[in-house]
C-alpha cells in the first residue's frame, strides 16, 4: 500500500472526483424542497446517532442505539404512513415503482432493530442504509418525486411529517427465532450478512 501520491495526477484526479461529487449533491440540496430538506435531514441526524452509537468498538452506547433506534422507527414510520401513501394518492391510487423496494429496506431495517445491538448489526444497519438512502436522496429518488408531484401540497405534507407522533419502541427481544426471522427479512429485501 502506498502511503503517499508519486504523481499530480495521482492527487488531482481523485480530489477532482470527491469534489464535483460534492458539488452535485450541494446543488442537489439547494434546489430540493422542503419534503426532501425535511427527511434528508432526518438521515443526516439518524447517521449521527449511529455513528456515537458504534463510537466505540468495543461496545454500543445503549443510549445513543436508543435514540437512533427510536428514530429510525419513527422516520419509517413518516415514509410508511404519510409519505408513500400521499404520492399514491397523488398518483390516482397507483404505486411509485420503487415503493416496494422501499418497503423491503424498511422491513429488514425494522428487523434488525429488534435483537440487542452488536457491532454485526450495527455493521449490517450501516450496510443497508447506505443502499437504501440514495433510493430516497438521489436523483429521481422518492424525496424527490414526491416534490414534483405534490407541487402545491408539499406544505400540508411537510406538516404531516413534523407532527407526527414519536413511535412506541419495544424492548428488544433476543428470543428464539429473532436472528434467523431477522435474516429472513433481510433475504426477501436482497440483503446477506452474518449476524
Amino acid at each position: 500500500m502506498k502511503l503517499y501520491a508519486q504523481t499530480e495526477e495521482e492527487v488531482l484526479y481523485p480530489a477532482a472526483i470527491l469534489v464535483g461529487e460534492y458539488l452535485k449533491s450541494r446543488d442537489r440540496r439547494l434546489m430540493a424542497g422542503k419534503i426532501y430538506h425535511y427527511l434528508a435531514g432526518d438521515h443526516a441526524r439518524l447517521d449521527l446517532l449511529l455513528a456515537e452509537a458504534a463510537s466505540d468498538p468495543k461496545t454500543i452506547d445503549p443510549a445513543a442505539y436508543a435514540e437512533f433506534r427510536a428514530g429510525l422507527l419513527r422516520h419509517i414510520a413518516l415514509e410508511e404512513k404519510i409519505l408513500l401513501p400521499a404520492a399514491q394518492r397523488l398518483r390516482d391510487g397507483k404505486a411509485l415503482p420503487i415503493a416496494a423496494k422501499l418497503r423491503l429496506d424498511h422491513g429488514a431495517l425494522a428487523a434488525l432493530l429488534v435483537p440487542t445491538p452488536t457491532a454485526s448489526i450495527v455493521a449490517a444497519i450501516r450496510s443497508v442504509l447506505e443502499a437504501h438512502n440514495p433510493l430516497e436522496e438521489g436523483p429521481a429518488g422518492l424525496y424527490e418525486e414526491c416534490e414534483r408531484l405534490a407541487g402545491a401540497e408539499a406544505d400540508p405534507i411537510v406538516e404531516a411529517l413534523r407532527n407526527a407522533p414519536e413511535v412506541r419502541v419495544a424492548p428488544h427481544n433476543d428470543g428464539p427465532g429473532v436472528i434467523e426471522a431477522t435474516r429472513r427479512a433481510l433475504a426477501k429485501a436482497g440483503y446477506s450478512f452474518e449476524l
